[in-house]
């Protein structure tokens, strides 16, 4: 039975890992979203914070006994099968991606509508109450994020550099609900040239990115960890600002990608059902961590 939960379980954070990846891919959503519907998000944070060097510290002292304890202490029945699913989901989203954005834009980004709007109800959730620095942060949020949406691209070039840096920026936005570490890609000029380079399998350009991420993560990780065990409502009501604001992204490409109204309406209305479903369908299954 032990045995049986174990894979149950697994399948699971793998199933929360292709949504996340997904999620990672499309301009506007974020997988920090996803990692939050389906209710991974702190156990990821607080296990992404407790990576350090230490076990390879040990291992250049000798102490390899240190070391292996040390690398037991990483959350590996989570990163594993999540890691998995992730990497699954961008090697074919990208694909699946660049069509839809090309051939069906409006669509396409009212199904992003419609998840970003629902996903800001979820987050709401976990808002305590509606004091005046709850309400303050998440009027910050809303304010950063109309801003930042309404920024040109920069004519960033395609060099190792900005590819590392890009990395660095683009995965602080993907664990964060609220903001699209893929439109960064968007605004930093690099969003289709990585999409090429993983359709491609460009291997020194996805290497360099991964490398910029793996150090991004690990350095905002901590500082976030911290803001959610200390201060989570007013996190948690910036974010929704943050969320809300950034809808400001997918409206203006359906209005000036939209053929029809219907299929527009239609796919908002499929997004904003789809994170329901998927909120009540992981409910049960919420993943949770001891500090």
């Amino acid at each position: 039975m032990r045995k049986i939960e174990i894979y149950r379980d697994t399948l699971l954070i793998f199933l929360r890992g292709l949504l996340m990846g997904t999620a990672d891919v499309i301009p506007g959503v974020s997988g920090g979203t996803m990692a939050l519907i389906t209710g991974i998000y702190q156990r990821l944070v607080h296990a992404i914070s407790q990576i350090n060097a230490n076990f390879l510290l040990a291992a250049l002292k000798g102490d390899f006994a240190k070391s292996k304890e040390e690398l037991l202490k990483w959350d590996f029945n989570l990163f594993i099968p999540l890691l998995a699913g992730i990497g699954v989901a961008v090697l074919t989203m990208s694909k699946i991606m660049t069509v839809m954005l090309t051939v069906y834009t409006a669509p396409t980004f009212a199904f992003f509508f419609g998840l970003i709007l629902a996903s800001a109800g979820f987050v709401y959730k976990h808002v305590d109450e509606l004091n005046f620095k709850n309400i303050a942060f998440l009027v910050i949020g809303l304010v950063f994020a109309i801003i930042f949406v309404g920024l040109n691209p920069i004519q960033a070039n395609h060099t190792l550099p900005i590819i590392f840096l890009s990395g660095m920026v683009a995965i602080c936005a993907m664990i964060l609900p609220g903001i699209s570490g893929a439109f960064l890609l968007l605004l930093l000029n690099q969003y289709e040239y990585m999409l090429a380079a993983l359709n491609q399998l460009k291997f020194v350009d996805i290497i360099t990115f991964c490398l910029g991420a793996l150090i991004g993560i690990l350095s905002f990780s901590r500082l976030l960890n911290y803001l959610l065990e200390h201060h989570k409502s007013v996190t948690m009501a910036f974010l929704v600002g943050l969320m809300i604001g950034t809808l400001r992204l997918p409206y203006d490409r359906i209005v000036t990608s939209m053929d029809s109204i219907i299929p527009v309406i239609l796919a908002a209305v499929i997004g904003f059902v789809l994170v329901i479903v998927l909120e009540k369908q992981f409910e049960k299954y919420h993943l949770h961590w001891e500090a």
